[in-house]
């Protein structure tokens, strides 16, 4: 079988198309970069949509934290502290424990007419309740982020928008929130990267593959588990987690330079990776 061929048969396996049962035999280098780099997906998958509600999510946090009333900062406050004081490890179990104990059935809604049935069962799947947990604690880690950024506003920036008759809504749109971007982007650009690694995670979490189509741990713990021999799979992961993270480098530091245009250039946010080994 040429590598053209395994690339057709096994390219999008993860996704359930192409060959349904994974090779017993005769692997070979092509079989594993094509079977982890479908696994990649799924990890794609999961960091690209934590990392985009998790954004959004991020700056209400942020912008709750420091309002003046204790009901909106109270808790914000420990959703940051309970998700960043917790290993993420521990919240996937935490988080897989507590969906598998709801009904299977689901609720029922009922509505006078009508009763309506609320489906659970497919929480305890990967694809959402892994996500479901990167989204809360990525949310939590920008939010510390973007409240520093945002207590970290040059007081003469705001002055001046106050000269301007700028306020509310205006001011934070045009002043506050461009400048609160502006300074936390470098370090929201690690935690990205960080995200994207810690979606290997999932595949030690109690939330299980379906139909063997796991991300690309799955992949290559089970060409160890067939080969004995994890010194080619393990690097391969790390080959691609690599490349996704100078992705993201260049794709941050597009997005840096286009916030940081207005600055002379001797004035920029300098990017620089700092990877979190230990959180």
């Amino acid at each position: 079988m040429s590598c053209m061929e395994i690339i057709a048969d096994y390219g999008l396996r993860s996704l359930g198309i192409g060959e349904r049962l994974l090779p017993r035999s005769d692997f070979t280098l092509c079989h594993q970069f094509t079977l982890i780099g479908s696994g990649l997906i799924w990890n794609i998958y999961f960091g690209f949509l934590a990392l985009v509600f998790g954004f959004f999510a991020a700056n209400a946090i942020a912008l709750a934290k420091s309002a003046r009333s204790p009901w909106a900062r109270k808790p914000a406050e420990w959703f940051i502290f309970v998700f960043r004081g917790s290993p993420l490890f521990i919240q996937f179990f935490l988080a897989y424990e507590a969906l598998v104990l709801l009904p299977r059935a689901g609720f029922e809604i009922p509505l006078g007419f009508i009763t309506v049935t609320l489906e659970t069962s497919w929480l305890s799947k990967a694809w959402a309740g892994a996500l479901i947990v990167l989204f809360l604690n990525t949310a939590a880690y920008s939010a510390e982020i973007f409240y520093g950024a945002l207590r970290s506003i040059p007081k003469g920036d705001l002055e001046a928008a106050d000269a301007y008759g700028l306020t509310g809504w205006a001011k934070f749109r045009r002043v506050q929130w461009p400048t609160m971007l502006r300074l936390a982007w470098p370090a929201y650009t690690n935690e990205a990267i960080f995200l994207f690694h810690a979606t290997t995670l999932v595949f030690f979490s109690g939330f299980p593959a379906f139909r063997q189509q796991g991300d690309a741990l799955y992949y290559a713990s089970y060409f160890v588990d067939k080969t004995f021999n994890p010194f080619v799979p393990y690097p391969i992961v790390a080959f691609y987690f690599i490349l996704l993270t100078l992705a993201l480098i260049g794709l941050f530091g597009i997005i840096n330079k286009r916030l940081n245009r207005h600055l002379p250039s001797n004035a920029r946010a300098k990017f620089k990776l700092r990877p979190q080994i230990i959180r």
